[in-house]
């Protein structure tokens, strides 16, 4: 993807987050990123689609990027937290992103699929080493659970009510002690330092 189509891409989450609706004006497009409407068009195979399409990649960038950042945890408890607790940093660090996947979080499942993905492979993983205790079927719940109340933690830092650090260390606690961690533990879990996300190459190919 060449420059000018990331910069189109990364205008239109912006616009997205900032009002709502999934179309956009190829003319207002132009205007928020500083090209010509040509430019746009010969950039763009549908303009039509790129909600579509920065859904997609907003999602898959998001996927790649927790995954590099939790690649050395062994422990699923720890990859679990930090899974939520980045994503609650992410926030913090970039606004239109965050009120991008607040907005439409719940409409677009894909935005969300990252739950059912990583998070529920540690949740089996732990489940079957001993680590966690719950039932084998209430996975998809707990994900379910997990990934709700990290977009409401979210939305706390947002609106100014919490900081990234209170809402993400604690969102992650309530968590890990649902599905067994003991108190003392999930909050030593909780407040471990992490290296905010990495910053994978916006709309970079799969």
């Amino acid at each position: 993807m060449n420059s000018a189509t990331r910069r189109i891409h990364q205008t239109a989450l912006r616009i997205f987050a900032e009002t709502g609706g999934t179309s956009l004006a190829v003319s207002d497009l132009a205007r928020e990123a500083g090209l010509s409407r040509g430019t746009i068009y010969n950039n763009l195979d549908d303009p039509g689609a790129l909600f579509d399409s920065v859904c997609d990649q907003t999602a898959a960038e998001f996927r790649r990027a927790v995954n590099r950042a939790c690649a050395g945890m062994q422990d699923p408890a720890e990859k679990i937290a930090a899974s939520i607790r980045l994503t609650v940093r992410r926030v913090h660090d970039d606004a239109s992103w965050g009120r991008f996947i607040a907005r439409y979080a719940m409409l677009e499942p894909r935005l969300g699929s990252f739950w059912a993905d990583m998070p529920a492979q540690e949740l089996r993983r732990g489940l079957a080493a001993g680590r966690f205790s719950f039932e084998p079927d209430q996975v998809a719940s707990i994900t379910a659970t997990a990934g709700g109340a990290t977009f409401g933690a979210m939305s706390l830092v947002l609106d100014g009510r919490r900081t990234w650090r209170q809402a993400g260390s604690d969102t992650a606690e309530i968590v890990l002690r649902g599905i067994g961690i003991d108190r003392a533990e999930a909050r030593r879990i909780t407040e471990v330092e992490l290296d905010p996300l990495p910053r994978v190459a916006f709309f970079e190919t799969i």
